[in-house]
Formats: C-alpha cells, sequence, structure tokens
C-alpha cells in the first residue's frame, strides 16, 4: 500500500532499514562482549611479562593462558555470529525491498525511457555488498576507541596522548580520502553507466550492426565512453589509493613507534614492562576499525551514492496505491480531451482527443505518419498518461484501477514487438505461475499461431528471448498476438499488427477479428494497410495528434475518398493554369 503523504519525507527503503532496528541492536550487543573479551591479549600479555615472569610462578601462567584461550574461542564465535547476522539482516532487507524497487524500475523506465536499464538494482546490490562485508563491523567496533584510549591513558598519560594524536592523523587522512573520491566516484559510475548502455543497446541490434558493417563505427564510439570511465576511474582509484596506503603506512609507523615511546617511559620507570607490551597491542586494537573503515572507503562511498539515488527513486515513484477492485470492464474506453506528450517529449502528440469507443466495435485508426496513431495506443492502454483530460474504461479513470487487475483484461499487441526469456508457452500465457495449457493453446488458436508453434523444434516449450531461438519478425508478430488474446480480454490494442505478417499470417488475423467481434471484444487495430479495414466498425483518422475524422467506416472512407478526388482535380487545375 502507498504510504501517505505525510510518510513520503523518507523512502520506503529508509523505513525498511528503520524496521531492522532490532538486529543492529542485537548486533551492537554482541559488538560489545566481542571488545570486552578483545581486551584478553593485552591483559595477557600485562600478566605474564608483569606477574608470571617476576615470579616465575608456571600455574598462573597456565591459568591464564586458558583463560585467554577460552576467550579467544568466544571472540571466534561472536565473531562468526555476528556476520551471519549482518548476512541475514541484508537477506532480509533484499526480501523487503525486491518487488519495491522492480516495480519502481520498470516506472523509471516508463517515465525516462532514456535510463530505461537495471541501474537501481545494480544500486542495491552495491548497498547489500557493503552490508553483508566486513567493513560495516568497524561502525560497531569504533564506539570502543574511547575504552581503549582510556586505557592506556591508565597506563600513562603520553600513551593516551600518543594514542590519540596518531587517530588524529588517520582521522585526518580518511576524512581528505572521502572528499577527494566523492565526485571521482559518482563521475566514474555514471560513465560506466553510459558506457555499458550504449554497449547493451548495441548487443540487441546485432542483426544490423553486422549487416551493414557498423561494428567498427560503434567500436569507436564505444571505445571513447569507456575510455572516459577509464580515465575517471583511474584518477579516482588513484586518489583513493594514495590516501589509503598513507592511512596504512602510517598506522604500522604509528604501531611501531609506540615501542619506542614505551621503551623511554619504562627506562624512565613510568610503566612496567607488560604495560609497554599492552599499550601498543590496545593502540592497534583501537586504530583498528579506523582502518577498516579507511579501507573499506571506497566500498563505503559507493553504497552511499547509490543509497542516495535509491531515496530520491522511491520518493519520485511512490508504491502504487492500493485500490478498490472494480468491476471487470466491458470494454467502453472514453477519450475526454485528452492530451498527451511523450517521456522526455515537450510537444504533445495527442491534442484534445475526445471519443467513445462501445463494447464490441473494431476502431481502425489510421492518418499519415508522425500522426499521433501509436501515441494512442499507447494511451488507451495506460503506458503513457495524458498531461490534460482522463482515459476512461467503463466510466472509470483507468488509473483508478489497479494496473496488474486492469491487465489482465486488456491485450495489447505493440509495433516493436519483444519477446521474454523463456518458452513460447510462458510468453503466450504472460508468465502467469497457474496458467493452464488449455488457455494458452485457446490464445494461439485463435490468433491462428498453434499450427506455427507445432512446427518449432521443442514446440510449445521452444525458449525465446536471450539465449532462446531467434523468430522471424512474422513469427514475433503471431505470437505477439497470441500473448495479447491470452485470456480472452474485453479490450485488444493493435498496433500494426500486419506489419511482418504473409498471406498465411493475414488471413488468420482477419479470423481473429472476427472472432473477437463475435465475442462483443472492444479492437483498436492502428494500420497502413487498407485490406484490414473492411473488417472494422468505424475509423478514426488522425494528423498532428488531432481528429480529423471519427465515425462509421463508409462514411469515412468516402468522405476521404471525396477529398482525394478533390485534390487531384485541384492540382490538375492549377498544372493548367
Amino acid at each position: 500500500m502507498q504510504k501517505t503523504t505525510t510518510n513520503q519525507e523518507k523512502s520506503d527503503l529508509q523505513l525498511a532499514l528503520r524496521g531492522m532496528k532490532k538486529i543492529f541492536i542485537s548486533l551492537g550487543i554482541y559488538s560489545f562482549f566481542l571488545n570486552i573479551l578483545m581486551l584478553s591479549a593485552p591483559f595477557y600479555m600485562l600478566v605474564v611479562y608483569d606477574t608470571v615472569m617476576p615470579s616465575k610462578n608456571m600455574n598462573t601462567l597456565f591459568l591464564v593462558t586458558i583463560i585467554t584461550i577460552m576467550f579467544f574461542v568466544g571472540m571466534w564465535i561472536l565473531d562468526y555470529v555476528r556476520a551471519k547476522l549482518m548476512i541475514y539482516a541484508s537477506n532480509k532487507l533484499d526480501l523487503m525491498m525486491n518487488e519495491r524497487l522492480f516495480n519502481a524500475t520498470f516506472s523509471l523506465a516508463a517515465k525516462y525511457p532514456n535510463k530505461a536499464n537495471i541501474q537501481p538494482i545494480r544500486d542495491f546490490s552495491s548497498i547489500k555488498t557493503f552490508l553483508g562485508g566486513q567493513g560495516i563491523f568497524a561502525f560497531f567496533d569504533f564506539p570502543w576507541f574511547p575504552i581503549y584510549i582510556a586505557i592506556m591513558f591508565a597506563f600513562s598519560p603520553v600513551f593516551g596522548f600518543y594514542g590519540l594524536a596518531a587517530t588524529a592523523i588517520i582521522f585526518l587522512l580518511t576524512w581528505l580520502n572521502g572528499k577527494a573520491t566523492k565526485e571521482g566516484l559518482e563521475e566514474s559510475n555514471e560513465q560506466y553507466r553510459s558506457a555499458v548502455g550504449f554497449f547493451e543497446n548495441n548487443v540487441r541490434n546485432v542483426e544490423v550492426v553486422h549487416a551493414m558493417g557498423m561494428k567498427e563505427n560503434l567500436h569507436r564510439i564505444w571505445m571513447e565512453k569507456y575510455n572516459r570511465y577509464l580515465v575517471t576511474h583511474t584518477k579516482a582509484s588513484t586518489t583513493a589509493s594514495f590516501y589509503s596506503n598513507a592511512s596504512k603506512s602510517f598506522r604500522m609507523l604509528a604501531s611501531s613507534m609506540m615501542y619506542g615511546v614505551g621503551a623511554m617511559l619504562a627506562i624512565a620507570g613510568s610503566i612496567s614492562p607488560g604495560m609497554l607490551i599492552a599499550g601498543a597491542v590496545l593502540l592497534g586494537r583501537a586504530l583498528q576499525p579506523i582502518s577498516q573503515i579507511v579501507g573499506g572507503w571506497k566500498g563505503f562511498t559507493t553504497a552511499r551514492i547509490a543509497y542516495d539515488k535509491l531515496n530520491q527513486l522511491l520518493l519520485e515513484f511512490p508504491t502504487e496505491e492500493e485500490k478498490l477492485s472494480l468491476p471487470d470492464p466491458q470494454g467502453v474506453i472514453r477519450f475526454e480531451k485528452v492530451v498527451t506528450i511523450p517521456p522526455l517529449g515537450k510537444i504533445p502528440v495527442l491534442r484534445g482527443v475526445d471519443l467513445q469507443i462501445n463494447p464490441g466495435e473494431i476502431v481502425g485508426v489510421i492518418g499519415p505518419s508522425a500522426a499521433g496513431k501509436s501515441s494512442f495506443a499507447r494511451t488507451a492502454v495506460g503506458v503513457w498518461q495524458p498531461v490534460n483530460g482522463h482515459i476512461r474504461i467503463d466510466g472509470a479513470d483507468i488509473h483508478q484501477y489497479n494496473s496488474v487487475e486492469l491487465g489482465k483484461h486488456i491485450g495489447y499487441l505493440p509495433q516493436d514487438i519483444e519477446l521474454f526469456e523463456g518458452t513460447i508457452a510462458q510468453n503466450i500465457s504472460r508468465f502467469e505461475e497457474d496458467a493452464s495449457d488449455e488457455s494458452t493453446i485457446e490464445a494461439a488458436k485463435l490468433s491462428g499461431t498453434h499450427e506455427l508453434i507445432l512446427n518449432l523444434p521443442e514446440g510449445y516449450g521452444t525458449r525465446v528471448g536471450a539465449g532462446g531461438m531467434a523468430l522471424s519478425g512474422g513469427q514475433k508478430q503471431r505470437i505477439g498476438l497470441a500473448r495479447a488474446l491470452y485470456g480472452n480480454p474485453k479490450i485488444v490494442v493493435l498496433d500494426e499488427p500486419n506489419s511482418n505478417l504473409d498471406d498465411a499470417g493475414e488471413y488468420a488475423l482477419s479470423m481473429a477479428l472476427r472472432i473477437m467481434k463475435d465475442k462483443g471484444t472492444t479492437v483498436i487495430i492502428i494500420t497502413h494497410k487498407q485490406n484490414i479495414l473492411t473488417l472494422t466498425d468505424k475509423l478514426l483518422v488522425l494528423k498532428e495528434g488531432l481528429v480529423v475524422s471519427y465515425d462509421e467506416r463508409d462514411k469515412v472512407l468516402n468522405a476521404l475518398s471525396g477529398k482525394t478526388t478533390k485534390s487531384i482535380e485541384q492540382k490538375k487545375s492549377n498544372n493548367e493554369k
């Protein structure tokens, strides 16, 4: 259910993470006990050097050794449980957000065709990778830093101030690392998405590329885009590496010099030899989470950028509001002064379209190129939303329907047909989980595709789409028609359904239209071919997005014929003059 407007101050991702508060609290508790056990190493050294060695008491050594081993086993168990819990949290977040991101990605592609990719899923994967990795534990361990420093102060104020100074320098290097690489990483990721998107588009059009020798030209452009990514990635990575290595080297230097500082204090009699060793170990432990943060800074920055982008996406495309299940449509389609502007466009492609299509009517949509015919089809099925006016089905605005429920009663065959990865049966049945063989075969027979499918290598089990069998344009069109007719929809919109059909396909389409008319199905058919118009009841003539004519078929054809004759006579008259 869609969150209310007041709740949209936070995205679903933020709300999901907030809902996992108990898990993060548990992680904090595990980290608390884990860090207590980690104190066993410096105190073991303190006891060995300051108690066991002076007293030469083997029983004490044996006892503290056993206790220390038990503590380290406990550390191993707690660390394992903590890592397992974080993996569980990552998977739980995935289950909570998977469907939401899936839907938002489709909404993004519909509104911004130039962003029709799976980048939101990749961004979410970056967040999951960070949550499931070791870097996040540094944020749970870092709160223990003051405790380690306090113990060092207890040994000697010099130890404490030395630890604070070393930490300050590492923090400075970490801050400089983030400041220097943030913009570079963002630009690098953007350049990579651009290059990969360009390459994916080329692969999808491999036939054209191969047939017209475009591969070298496209490779040149690909390399230009990829080189821009390499330049930005190399610059960002080099900068990150500089600061990361500087931080690592300084941490090692600070830990080593700690022994020198401790030696001076021990010689002066300020601390014991055991404190010297224990203090060095404590400093290393205090600096470890900081070192982990520095080492995982690139992953953290990538996850943070992805987190911000996903928040923006989810806020822009909220969950579809839960709607009342309306009665099954009967097929009345009403355009009320509809104005449509395509995604990323500025000029209306439909301008004030006002008409009604009654149940069982077959309406042909004709007009010159760029008249708005395909735009009419996309608007009729709700793919494009009008900027003004309304599309009503049985009196209800199309967006009052639950899109999934309404979709079961709509058949749509777009001009550019894509079959999805899977079997032909799955494509026809729209990948319904409980689709019956009878319904699938019925749709195939209705579209005249049954015999065609039986002649394929695996029949209805033939795999198509990515990694499947390559089909001709006509075969795709006929299978797409079967998909549109699956489930006996009440409204069917066909955009150039006979553009790739042979005589057999044309005949099958004509028979399908006759059967749909007998069933009372409302049909909108867009075509440039005149022969199919004999099956229509009405004709809609569009020009530059405007309705030129909408009436019974014969009246429109006669009017158009009269205009054509008059136009020819006018041209002859002008030529004679």
